[in-house]
């Protein structure tokens, strides 16, 4: 199941149970150019799955990770990448894909070693609407 999942476009892993992470999935769901990225935790079974076999660990993540055309990107790669999808103006930050990963990881990670305490912690992943749950993969 999971080659023919991760085949029929991109997909972002993300943290499930963290609120940013989760309003920030709502927020691509509502500014997508097109509507072709799925989605997945990382807690699934998928994200188990998957993940290793392209060089990410999802139990050891504190980041996203944004698969597209058979490449697992992380950090703020990740984030840019997920950019690249949405509608003007948002699209544009991928051009901060220019900057070193490095440097752009810096300010990423401080946010994502922190995301608990500033933006707090579900019990349970969110669920999607009913008609959002076919992008929904896990």
């Amino acid at each position: 199941m999971s080659d023919v999942a991760m085949a029929a476009g991109p997909v972002l892993f993300f943290d499930g149970v963290c609120n940013l992470c989760s309003k920030s999935v709502q927020f691509i769901i509502e500014h997508e150019a097109q509507p072709v990225m799925r989605f997945a935790s990382l807690q699934s079974p998928l994200a188990a799955q998957v993940l290793p076999a392209l060089g990410a660990e999802p139990a050891k993540l504190n980041s996203v990770v944004f698969v597209e055309d058979g490449v697992a990107y992380e950090r703020s790669s990740a984030a840019l990448r997920v950019a690249k999808h949405l509608k003007a103006p948002y699209r544009f930050m991928a051009v901060f894909l220019i900057v070193p990963s490095f440097l752009r990881d810096l300010i990423y990670e401080v946010i994502a070693k922190n995301r608990y305490r500033m933006f707090g912690k579900k019990e349970a992943c969110w669920l999607p609407s009913p008609d959002l749950r076919a992008r929904f993969l896990a």
